[in-house]
């Protein structure tokens, strides 16, 4: 699925993503990275979110957002109970889904002007 919610101000569009790869303006990312309307962060070192840690959440929160949307691969997996208490704490809601479920979330909330910043999962 290709999603095509444009705004003009924004630097980074994500195109669409699944369990192999993701498309960002026009470059196919194969590695696990970090994603906002005005940022990217590629080589994001997380690899499975079974083992992430609250310290794989810092390129995240250093963009600020109120939401946060976790794309864990083909399969929705969810991090350890620290990783989203760590977010919680903070006042920061956390969605984990399938790459593909969160390439359209995000999609839609990045075109809506939401602060939100996507992290994506790839082995």
């Amino acid at each position: 699925m290709q999603l095509n919610l444009e705004r003009p101000d924004y630097l980074y569009f994500l195109r669409g993503a699944d369990g192999n790869g993701a498309l960002v303006n026009d470059r196919r990312l194969q590695r696990s990275f970090v994603i906002a309307p005005n940022a990217l962060v590629e080589d994001w070192p997380v690899h499975d979110a079974a083992a992430m840690v609250p310290s794989d959440l810092d390129a995240l929160l250093a963009l600020a957002p109120e939401l946060l949307v976790l794309g864990t691969g083909a399969q929705q997996r969810f991090p350890p109970a620290v990783v989203m208490a760590a977010c919680l704490q903070r006042g920061i809601g956390i969605e984990v889904m399938t790459n593909a479920a969160a390439a359209r979330t995000y999609s839609v909330l990045a075109g809506e002007g939401r602060r939100v910043v996507a992290g994506f999962v790839f082995a």
